[in-house]
Formats: C-alpha cells, sequence, structure tokens
C-alpha cells in the first residue's frame, strides 16, 4: 500500500532506467509484504497502535534526513503550514483506513479497489489545480471506473460494504496527491517530509497510546520488521526515480497488486474470483493509458 512519502519525490534526470525499474519492483514487493505484514497484526492489535509505531520511526528517519539536508530549522519553515497539517492528517488517514480493510478484505481485492486512485487523483488535480485532463484522460478516467464496479458489482447480493474502505483510503491519499503537488511548488521534500513526520506522530500518539496493547515476542519482531521496511522500501523507490522517470516507472507500481495477490495466494490462501481479476485489469488500463496520454 501507499506510504508517507511515496508521490512526494521529485524525479532526476534519467540514467540507467533498468536499475531504476529494478528498484522500484523491489520497493513494490517489500509494501506488498508489509501489507501482509499487517493484515497478520491487525488480528490482536489496533491498527491506530500499528500505525503509531511506524510513525515513531518514520518521524526518526525524517529527522535524520532533514539534519542532513540543512537542519530541522530550515526544514520546518513552509510557505503552506496549514496545507502541511492537512496533508499530513490525510497520510495518516489513508494507512489507518487501508489497514482497517485488511482485516475483511483479502490482499488482492484490497489493491484492486486502491488501484483506482490515480485516476481519483487526475480528476480532482483537474478540478482543483485548474490542470488540463482532455478527453481521452477521462474516457481512461470512465475504464477505471467500470473496474470498480465490476469489482464492487452493487445490486449482485455480493457487494460487501467493507468494500468501500479502500476506495475512501483511495481518495483520501488521491486528495494526498493533489496537497502535495501542491505544496512541492513552493516546499521542499524535506519540508514535507518533516510534517509528515512530525504530524503524523503526534496524531497517531494521541489516538493510538491508550488503545496500546502489549504485544508478543513475534508480534515485536514483526512491527520491527514492518516499520524498517517502511523506511527501506521509501528508499529504494527514491532511488529508483534518480535513475529512471517518474512516467517510465508508472507502469511498474502496478506490480504491487501482483505482488499482494501472490502473498495473498501463498500466505494466507485468498484466491480472487473472476469478477476481481477482470475488474483490475480495466482499472490497471485505464490508469496506463491516462498515465500514457497528455491530453
Amino acid at each position: 500500500m501507499s506510504t508517507p512519502l511515496q508521490g512526494v519525490a521529485r524525479a532526476h534526470e534519467a540514467a540507467r532506467p533498468q536499475l531504476g525499474i529494478l528498484l522500484c519492483l523491489l520497493s513494490m514487493l517489500i509494501f506488498a509484504a508489509q501489507d501482509g505484514i499487517t493484515k497478520v497484526l491487525v488480528r490482536d492489535l489496533p491498527i491506530m497502535q500499528l500505525v503509531m509505531v511506524r510513525y515513531w520511526v518514520f518521524l526518526l528517519f525524517a529527522i535524520a534526513y532533514c539534519t542532513y539536508r540543512g537542519g530541522v530549522r530550515n526544514a520546518s519553515r513552509s510557505r503552506h503550514p496549514f496545507l502541511q497539517i492537512i496533508r499530513a492528517l490525510l497520510g495518516v488517514g489513508d494507512i489507518v483506513l487501508f489497514g482497517i480493510g485488511l482485516r475483511y478484505l483479502g490482499l488482492a481485492e484490497m489493491h484492486a479497489l486502491y488501484a483506482v486512485f490515480p485516476l481519483m487523483t487526475l480528476g480532482l488535480a483537474g478540478l482543483f489545480l485548474k490542470e488540463y485532463i482532455g478527453l481521452r484522460r477521462w474516457l481512461a478516467a470512465g475504464v477505471g471506473f467500470l473496474g470498480t464496479v465490476v469489482i464492487l458489482r452493487p445490486g449482485t447480493g455480493v457487494f460487501e460494504l467493507a468494500a468501500l474502505i479502500p476506495l475512501i483510503s483511495a481518495l483520501g491519499f488521491a486528495f494526498f496527491g493533489v496537497l502535495t503537488r501542491r505544496i512541492s511548488q513552493d516546499d521542499s521534500f524535506a519540508t514535507n517530509m518533516l510534517y509528515m513526520g512530525v504530524i503524523g506522530a503526534i496524531a497517531v500518539t494521541v489516538l493510538g497510546l491508550p488503545l496500546w496493547v502489549t504485544p508478543t515476542g513475534t508480534e515485536w519482531v514483526l512491527l520491527g520488521i514492518l516499520s524498517m521496511t517502511g523506511v527501506v522500501a521509501q528508499l529504494l523507490l527514491l532511488q529508483a526515480l534518480r535513475y529512471a522517470t517518474a512516467s517510465t516507472l508508472q507502469p511498474f507500481n502496478y506490480s504491487l497488486l501482483l505482488f499482494a495477490t501472490l502473498i495473498g495466494l501463498l500466505v494466507f490462501g485468498e484466491l480472487p474470483d473472476n469478477w476481481t481479476i477482470i475488474g483490475a485489469c480495466l482499472v490497471i488500463a485505464g490508469g496506463l493509458y491516462a498515465a500514457k496520454v497528455k491530453s
């Protein structure tokens, strides 16, 4: 699933696209494995506790990064502090909702529905940032929406209310992406990270600490892996953007759905039905086409 750093890095000049693609695929594999670990942990631990521990680790990383990149004081200066706070809270909400969804839905179904967020971002960017969308991108969004309907199958008796959770989470992350585009015009990547870490850690600590459940030894190990691999995956993704452009990497971001499906099948015995597979293909096709066309 998506994490706090995703969508905020700026691509560097492409130099070794094959290496960039490999790093991107590795980061997607780690993200999928993280979701598998989360699915195990949410059975006995509050989701707010899981997010809280992750944000504590993320905050340490953000402070270290800002210190390296010119100091925490410089990074704390934002042209849009209010938008930074809203964006940070959206990031927290996205992770919390996704974790809640994993209690009720399989990994493949969660990611198939969540994969519509780039198309949501497209529409919101046109609405709030006045970006030109064009007919072909709207058609791509229509295809993605059709895929979502195929997965949900409303009115057929198989629709689950829990299926709305990844869609709400995806909408929140789409708003997160639009705010990131707006804020990043004036604020640095270090500033974005610092606000994400500080505001996010405060919010989840206030809500998560009262719900604390002492983990078992195995759960502590999984919590440690979950928190550390989150930072590793983000670093891999940022490094991938140094070797390949964002447009080059975009198609490979959908490998997250493939990895999540395989983990769901091998670890949890979850086999997505034919409708979920068909719908996911439509969502991915719409997303890839939207990323490819310019108008």
